[in-house]
């Protein structure tokens, strides 16, 4: 079984990615420690970047991922009890460039102060590419802030970029390679001299090569998650800003932004808030109105790609219908890049719905990486709102970061009929069960009925289709063939099941790393290989 999920793993991945992962694992360059080349003069106008909520809550004292805790000794930066995760956000230095970081200035100087004397290099989680990418970005940003950074400080800078150089991440690619290459270009655009341009010029050519690809013709990410396309979007925003401060050309990045904007306007629920597909989870990056403000502040504009009816990302592979109150996002994609599936979910055929601006059914949203068993779940295809056979995940997620036999979507539909919005289509991701199943899923949006067809090819012991519904949804009433629910904001709604037995279940909604939020899932057991949910509402206005 682990050998069949390694070969079709290893398969997808390309040879740069295996060669980079060699080097990577064998080569270990030594940090040169040279004088740090010439601060450059800046010559241009530095706009107030987003912001992210304080974390650093005393001198010692932090909160990530929703937990509190403390910088005890040099031995916290890498302790094997504490999560990953949260070390490696306490290496990356958000909090200098937070929400009302002036206030905390003296706190982050004598930070910066210790991380140099508690990390020598080149040893622990801080030394790694990423977040040594995001802490150099921080470290300028705050600078650039009216931080002031000591002459320990731009040495140290100096080291860690040119240690990053040889440890770029060609084994991973992707939002970590594009990282990499931010910080490349803030190192090259704040120092001056040789070296300086150097790192600039590389940064920029991994910029040119990887936009290219990484950036899909609709304006999406091509990792398919709405959180890692707003930290792209940030992080192209932030390399135009610096350069602007230093009036240094940058349109490598400024070609794609305005794109990127209107793919995030259709993958943002009424509420202002990034939709569920794949890894995602609110407060990792700003979110569209921040972002849309950013954009502003450097001139940049966009027009929404949609209105009223349906917009369909192509490249992407994601639906948006519009109707009335009603807002439907659907995930008709395939897994994400075949050689960077790290990010994927096995979510094929999901959607989210809001009604009247709020959320009413979601997919369950990530809180946590790693290798574990929860981790495993919320990637899994329960944790969605679309169909799973015979407990099987549609895509074969695993290892916390990987995919195996994943899922294909065929068949799409979209259409408006007599001013209703229809979407179809159909995925392979069950042919590798006995019963070589294929699932197709149909959506008829109206005034006030959203109806979901599902429809299975070939033969199954068990089919469950699943709604998530938002934690503040209340169920007034459930029987064997529907329920009645109240929304958010008080409006009655009912669901219906043709062809199947309803229950209700239990389940957990993770808006942010660190939480779950108990909710209410409804799971339909078909009873042959069609069914029909039908939702219905009021307008409530």
């Amino acid at each position: 079984m682990k050998a069949g999920l390694y070969f079709h793993t290893i398969r997808h991945l390309r040879i740069e990615q295996i060669v980079g992962r060699l080097r990577h694992r064998f080569q270990h360059p030594c940090p040169n420690l040279a004088p740090p080349p010439p601060c450059r003069v800046r010559s241009g106008c530095w706009s107030a970047p987003c912001e992210r909520k304080q974390s650093m809550l005393a001198g010692d004292r932090f909160i990530f991922l929703n937990e509190e805790r403390a910088l005890i000794s040099a031995n916290t930066w890498n302790d094997p009890d504490i999560e990953k995760l949260w070390l490696y956000n306490l290496h990356y230095f958000d909090d200098l460039n937070a929400e009302s970081a002036e206030t905390r200035r003296s706190w982050h100087q004598d930070l910066i102060e210790r991380w140099i004397k508690d990390n020598p290099p080149v040893l622990g989680n801080g030394w790694e590419p990423y977040p040594s990418s995001l802490r150099i970005v921080n470290w300028i940003k705050f600078a650039l802030n009216g931080g002031v950074l000591s002459e320990e400080a731009i040495h140290s800078l100096a080291v860690q970029i040119r240690y990053l150089c040889e440890r770029l991440e060609f084994h991973l690619l992707g939002n970590h390679l594009l990282a990499n290459a931010k910080a490349l270009v803030f190192a090259g655009v704040f120092f001056d001299g040789p070296e300086a341009e150097s790192w600039l010029i590389e940064g920029r050519d991994i910029l040119k090569r990887e936009l290219k690809e990484q950036i899909l013709v609709d304006g999406g990410h091509f990792e398919l998650s709405p959180m890692y396309h707003c930290i792209i979007l940030e992080d192209l925003l932030d390399i135009t800003n610096i350069c602007n401060a230093y009036a240094i050309e940058s349109q490598i990045a400024a070609r794609v932004i305005g794109k990127m904007e209107s793919w995030l306007s259709v993958m943002t629920h009424p509420d202002g808030e990034i939709s569920f597909f794949n890894d995602a989870a609110f407060g990792v990056a700003p979110n569209k109105k921040q972002l849309g403000q950013y954009a502003e502040r450097l001139d940049f504009s966009h027009q929404a790609l949609f209105s009223n009816g349906i917009t369909r990302l192509v490249s992407s592979g994601y639906v948006r219908m519009d109707k009335g109150f009603a807002n439907v996002l659907l995930d008709v994609a395939s897994v994400g890049p075949s050689y960077l599936p790290g990010h994927a979910h096995a979510d094929t055929l999901s959607f989210e719905f809001s009604l009247n601006g709020f959320r009413l059914i979601v997919n369950s949203g990530t809180s946590c990486y790693g290798n574990g068993a929860e981790r495993h779940r919320q990637r899994g295809t329960k944790a969605h709102s679309t169909l799973c056979i015979n407990d099987e995940d549609s895509s074969e997620v695993w290892g916390g970061f990987r995919v195996a036999r994943r899922a294909k979507v065929h068949s799409i539909e979209v259409a408006e009929l007599l001013g209703d919005l229809h979407v179809r289509a159909s995925h392979d991701g069950y042919k590798r069960l006995t019963g070589v199943n294929t699932h197709s899923r149909s959506w008829h949006l109206s005034e006030n009925e959203l109806i979901v067809d599902d429809e299975i090819a070939g033969t199954f012991e068990k089919a469950e289709v699943r709604f998530h519904f938002h934690p503040d949804v209340e169920f007034l009433k459930i029987d064997g063939a529907g329920a009645l629910l109240r929304s958010v904001n008080g409006e009655i709604v009912a669901v219906n099941i043709e062809n199947g037995t309803l229950r209700m279940e239990s389940g957990t909604w993770h808006p942010y790393f660190g939480l779950a939020v108990p909710n209410i899932c409804l799971v339909s057991t078909m009873h042959d290989a069609q069914s029909r949910t039908i939702i219905k509402w009021k307008d409530a206005r």
